[in-house]
């Protein structure tokens, strides 16, 4: 109905492209126009000015010897100021960017390492769009962004490099864990030797309270009672020490078969022996 009244609609975001008599003549806006067909006027097409995204994967190949699939992302318009060159100039423009999109990667990529690529992947993005940016612009269209939305290894690659960084994180829970063992263990045996020496300190304690106990057990002894010497009390504290270990022994239910001498003799001589002992490192100590 439109073209028999030589009307034509432009819708929002679209313009047309004018001929006269298969010549281009002007581009026509949003809107309704007069076409009068008896005259040669024609809407040759429509060009559309929204943003328009293509997505380009490209297989190629790392400095490394690992192929790769990169994908890119392609934001792009029509200008509507140069909309007779982007409706003329190009017949598949969607085929054109692909092309100067592998051109590029293909360029880019193999100059790296696979790391590399991960790492400077806005990089290889940023040298797509200004390729494509000098390229496209003379043919009316505007390269609004280019990304690199995924870079994808082959499987046996990816598989390899989780196990290289599973390996590495293994490898540092260990040198972590050997760690945390050497730090217990330092601490363990710092502790062992502050109990020994605690222990020792106690021991020692112990002992000089038993020989101050038996001195002034000695003098009251000697003081109270007239006529005994220290020998005397000696041998009856000897004595003492003598039954209550033989007490210990029988009373505790954990001790061994001990077979000692028992008798006044034995204890004579137990007495001597230690006497002796005394008597020997006073001795050692005088010289």
């Amino acid at each position: 109905m439109g073209n028999l009244l030589c009307c034509v609609q432009v819708d929002q975001s679209t313009v047309a492209i004018k001929e006269t008599f298969g010549k281009f003549e002007d581009v026509l806006e949003p809107g309704c126009h007069f076409l009068p067909w008896c005259l040669g006027q024609q809407v040759a097409g429509y060009l559309s000015l929204r943003l328009q995204q293509l997505d380009v994967r490209c297989e190629t190949k790392t400095k490394d010897n690992v192929f790769v699939n990169v994908v890119a992302s392609i934001q792009y318009r029509a200008l509507a100021n140069n909309a007779n060159d982007a409706f003329y100039k190009l017949s598949n423009t969607r085929s054109q960017i692909q092309a100067y999109v592998f051109d590029v990667i293909r360029a880019s990529v193999p100059k790296l390492i696979l790391d590399d690529v991960f790492e400077q992947k806005n990089e290889i993005a940023k040298a797509v769009e200004e390729e494509l940016e000098k390229a496209m612009s003379a043919y009316g269209y505007e390269i609004v962004q280019t990304l690199i939305v995924d870079i994808e290894p082959d499987e046996h690659v990816k598989r390899a490099m989780n196990e290289i960084n599973a390996a590495a994180r293994m490898r540092l829970a260990a040198n972590e864990k050997a760690e945390a063992e050497k730090i217990l263990q330092i601490k363990r045996a710092e502790g062992e030797a502050e109990a020994k020496y605690l222990s020792g300190l106690g021991i020692a304690r112990q002992r000089q309270a038993i020989v101050d106990g038996l001195r002034d057990s000695v003098l009251g002894f000697s003081v109270n009672v007239p006529g005994t010497t220290a020998k005397d009390v000696m041998d009856m504290v000897l004595v003492t020490q003598y039954f209550d270990t033989m007490k210990e022994i029988g009373a505790s239910s954990k001790s061994s078969a001990v077979f000692i001498p028992h008798g006044p003799g034995a204890v004579r001589d137990v007495a001597t022996q230690i006497r002796d002992g005394l008597l020997q490192g006073s001795f050692a100590d005088q010289s």
